[in-house]
Formats: structure tokens, C-alpha cells, sequence
């Protein structure tokens, strides 16, 4: 006796295999539309479970952007010192140079000042041209009046132009102070009337001269007033 037939189905295509897998896909199609409709959290961990690898992945870009960023920043400040440092050397380095080459400059205008001012040093006879000659640019310096003649005049009526005479008869001699050198000055009156930057020894041609000369303008306003024994 045969058994029924379910309407629609034939009994060859009806297997239990098939069977199985008929209710495996509405068993998962059930599972899929109850886990949709799940509220709360396990639809929050379903989300979480799916969406995680995707957030780590993004999570550790960033962390990569922001290691590459802070690098960069590192590295261009490391630059920024060094090129700063290199300035620094830099500059200490041309100034160094500029106070070396000023100071060599300054050496030599000095060398050339004083080269120039030994070249216009004049340089004096030693004789009685050279000793008035030399009389006369002390007292031009010092302001003291007097000139070639006068001085040349008086020398010759005093001494005859030896500047180791010594009056030895005179009142001053009688006095214990005799008249010496080119202009015939005593010791006190020398001392008295001596020009600073000359010899302080009497018998000095150029001291001599330059004493007398200051004496002689004080009392009679310039050795040019003097013509006889002062």
C-alpha cells in the first residue's frame, strides 16, 4: 500500500537531504530576522564587533600621522638651531675680522702719523743758526715774542756766540753769580725764567737762549727791545 503524497511535492524530490537543508535555511533566515530585531545591546555589540578592526585601522593611521607630524617638527627645529648656531659662528667670525683688520688699520696710520711727524721734524744745525733757529720754534710754541735778529744781535754783544762764557767781573761775578752762556744770564734768573721741554743745564745753548729770551719779554716786552746789557 503507498503512502500519501504531500500536495506538491513528489516523492523522488523529497529526500532527507533535502529536507534538512530546508529547515537549515529557515532556521538561519529565523535567526537573521530575530538578531535584526534585537534591541539595545547586543545590537550595539553586533555593530561594535563588525565596525572594531575598521576603528583600530584608523586608530593606528592616525597614530602614524601624528608620530610622521611631531618628526617633522623635530627635525626642521634641529635645523632651525643649527642654522642659528652657524649664523652665530658666522658673525663672531666677521667680526673678529673686522675688529682685527681696524686695529691693523689703526697701526698703521699711526706708523704713518709718526713717520709723517719725524719727516716734518726739522732738524737743527749744531751752531749758533741751529741753536737760535731751534730758540725760536720753542718760543713761538710757548707764546714767547722775539725774533732771528734780535736774538743773533744780542748773542754776539754778550758772548760773541760761545755758549761756555762766563762773566767773571761783573757785579753779578762780584756777587757770587756770574753772567754765563750765549745770552749772559745768571743762575737765579735761568732758574727763575726756564722754559719747559728745554735743558735745565745753563750752559745748554738752546735752554740758555730760550730763558733769556722768556726774561727779557717779561721785563721789556721782547729781546728784540733789548740793546745792551739787560
Amino acid at each position: 500500500m503507498s503512502k500519501p503524497v504531500t500536495p506538491g511535492l513528489s516523492r523522488d524530490n523529497v529526500t532527507r537531504t533535502q529536507k534538512f537543508s530546508i529547515a537549515g535555511v529557515a532556521a538561519l533566515g529565523a535567526a537573521a530576522l530575530a538578531f535584526s530585531l534585537v534591541p539595545g545591546n547586543s545590537e550595539a555589540g553586533a555593530q561594535a564587533a563588525d565596525v572594531s578592526p575598521v576603528a583600530f585601522a584608523v586608530s593606528a593611521g592616525a597614530q602614524k600621522t601624528v608620530h610622521a607630524s611631531v618628526s617633522k617638527q623635530q627635525s626642521n627645529a634641529d635645523k632651525q638651531a643649527r642654522d642659528a648656531a652657524a649664523k652665530a659662528a658666522a658673525d663672531k667670525k666677521a667680526a673678529d675680522q673686522a675688529a682685527a683688520r681696524k686695529r691693523a688699520e689703526d697701526e698703521r696710520k699711526a706708523k704713518e702719523a709718526a713717520s709723517r711727524a719725524a719727516a716734518r721734524k726739522p732738524v737743527y744745525a749744531n751752531n749758533l743758526d741751529g741753536w737760535i733757529r731751534q730758540s725760536l720754534d720753542i718760543m713761538r710754541a710757548k707764546g714767547i715774542p722775539g725774533s732771528y735778529e734780535g736774538l743773533h744781535r744780542n748773542i754776539l754783544r754778550e758772548s760773541s756766540g760761545n755758549p761756555n762764557a762766563i762773566n767773571g767781573w761783573d757785579i753779578n761775578a762780584i756777587n757770587g753769580t756770574p753772567s754765563i752762556g750765549l745770552l749772559q744770564v745768571i743762575k737765579p734768573t735761568f732758574d727763575a725764567y726756564h722754559v719747559e721741554g728745554t735743558s735745565t743745564n745753563i750752559y745748554d745753548p738752546v735752554a740758555n737762549i730760550t730763558a733769556a729770551a722768556n726774561y727779557a719779554a717779561d721785563r721789556y716786552g721782547s729781546m728784540d727791545n733789548v740793546n745792551s746789557a739787560y
